[in-house]
């Protein structure tokens, strides 16, 4: 049904990938597509980001994310799942939607964690993403 499937984890957050890795997993494996797995890093090129962090930091941050997918994957997803690794810079449901384009996702899957009072002020990436992606989104609560 789905041939490719579109994975926002948050490195730094176990939860944003505890149930939603599995979920996504076996999408995959009964429907036989492709699991892609983004994460999202600030945008140190940013006049405001970049000046707090040494030359290169920003290299160094890419290959630890793709290091850390890896492991991940490594660990949670058997040899019979395609799969791809996306590290992608800037605003985290604007990334995710690009990536979704780019891969061209039948389905994105996320968590979100239990709304708290400033999501309802400020909204949260799940939401956004939600609201703009004219494709599936699963939404595994955290």
């Amino acid at each position: 049904m789905y041939k490719s499937i579109l994975l926002a984890l948050d490195l730094n957050e176990q939860s944003s990938w505890d149930k939603s890795l599995p979920a996504a997993h076996d999408i995959c494996r009964g429907s036989g597509g492709t699991l892609y797995l983004i994460t999202v890093l600030p945008d140190y090129g940013m006049t405001i980001v970049g000046q707090y962090f040494p030359e290169g930091a920003e290299g160094d941050a890419v290959s630890a994310a793709e290091a850390e997918l890896k492991k991940i994957t490594a660990e949670h997803i058997g040899a019979g799942i395609a799969h791809e690794h996306i590290v992608a810079q800037g605003a985290v449901h604007e990334q995710i939607l690009e990536a979704a384009e780019r891969v061209d996702a039948d389905l994105i899957v996320m968590a979100a964690r239990r709304p708290g009072f400033a999501d309802f002020l400020l909204g949260d990436n799940a939401y956004k993403v939600v609201r703009r992606y004219p494709h599936s989104v699963m939404i595994v609560r955290a």
